[in-house]
């Protein structure tokens, strides 16, 4: 389904944009592809409204930059390649930066750094860390093809078989994480902002163990040679001085509850 957002700036009248010293896009229009399924990134509400901290972020970098967003929806195993043949002008889901993946699209600055956790259910007594999980051969992964967290479960956590049977592959994040609640999987790897969104909204249905795995950096994505690029990471730069990311950071980690 296709989802609309005019998110025009704040002095069309005039051409103008906030600050007067980034770049002016003139109105272009930018065509966004997300999956909506990382809160709180970006996600489906309660209402049915597509929110989270990557719409208020693209809805600021359009206001500085004089554009206009139009958003697409994807599952997350089919948008690198399609943002990488063109068909859409962005790719926003907490996208890891990836020397393979940047290879095929080019990607914006980094907005972001989290770290991988475990996630488990609450009541989860039978490991306590990447070395005990991976020491019971009847626990299961859920993971989603292609992604950090799968890479992390194979390499990190598990003996590093790509094909390791005990690495169950899932189309969406929300999927593993439901296949986690019903006990179809043991444990669920993912970047700390979303785990912790995900733990903070289960009422004691889930929780994180265990050490951190590692960081990792998030950029928006783009088809190799996209022009924009270079105004998108000015913005974000511009976002990260004036406080504007630490704000969204504040809004969407610290006081936003998911299922509120």
């Amino acid at each position: 389904m296709r989802l609309l957002a005019t998110l025009a700036a704040a002095f069309f009248a005039t051409g103008a944009v906030a600050g007067g010293h980034l770049p002016n896009l003139e109105g272009r229009e930018i065509v966004v592809v997300t999956e909506n399924a990382y809160p709180p990134l970006q996600f489906i509400d309660g209402a049915g409204n597509a929110v989270g901290w990557e719409y208020d972020a693209m809805a600021e970098i359009a206001s500085r930059l004089n554009a206009t967003i139009v958003y697409e929806n994807i599952s997350w195993d089919a948008m690198i390649a399609a943002v990488s043949e063109g068909q859409f002008d962005m790719g926003m889901t907490g996208i890891t930066i990836r020397e393979d993946r940047a290879e095929v699209v080019d990607f914006s600055d980094k907005y972001m750094t989290s770290e991988m956790v475990m996630m488990v259910r609450g009541d989860e007594d039978r490991f306590t860390d990447a070395a005990s999980f991976a020491a019971n051969a009847d626990l299961l992964m859920a993971a989603q093809p292609g992604t950090t967290p799968f890479y992390v479960g194979v390499y990190d956590v598990l003996d590093g078989d790509e094909a390791n049977p005990r690495i169950v592959l899932m189309e969406t994040f929300g999927a593993t994480v439901q296949a986690l609640r019903t006990g179809d999987v043991d444990l669920v790897l993912t970047d700390g902002t979303a785990g912790n969104g995900y733990v903070d909204a289960s009422d004691g249905g889930l929780k994180i163990i265990g050490e951190k795995l590692g960081t990792e950096d998030f950029g928006f994505i783009y088809p190799k040679g996209s022009d924009l690029v270079a105004p998108i990471n000015a913005a974000i730069a511009d976002m990260m001085a004036d406080g504007t990311i630490e704000a969204l950071n504040t809004k969407w980690f610290l006081e936003y509850k998911l299922g509120e």
